[in-house]
């Protein structure tokens, strides 16, 4: 069965370029979101296997969209993987506290994000 993951970010080219990336070579199907309201809305109407979350946008950053996923019993089960520029060695402890599947930072590599994901949530 094809995995769908959900690409939210508020940037246009960044969330176009993941897509492809993850479509092409991965092989999954994708839906996106360009804020974290529309991301919400979709985790309740739409099966989901993985969130890619950036951190960094406006009205709603990357954590408050997390929590609005953890708090909802349709979508807290869902891995969110952060798309981050910011990500220090604290940043790793608290995103793994928290419950976050993993990190892929930015600027990433487009050929290699497909097998980043795979990797991070053991996906063949």
């Amino acid at each position: 069965m094809t995995k769908q993951v959900l690409i939210v970010d508020d940037d246009d080219h960044l969330r176009e370029l993941v897509q492809a990336c993850l479509e092409d070579l991965g092989g999954w199907k994708t839906l996106t979101a360009s804020s974290g309201k529309e991301a919400l809305k979709i985790t309740e109407t739409q099966p989901v296997d993985a969130i890619l979350l950036d951190v960094s946008m406006p009205d709603m950053d990357g954590f408050v969209v997390f929590e609005k996923l953890q708090e909802n019993t349709v979508s807290q089960s869902i891995p969110v993987i952060l798309l981050t520029a910011r990500v220090l060695p604290s940043d790793r402890d608290r995103f793994a506290r928290m419950g976050i599947a993993g990190v892929i930072s930015k600027p990433f590599e487009p050929i290699a994000i497909s097998q980043q994901v795979a990797d991070i949530l053991g996906w063949d």
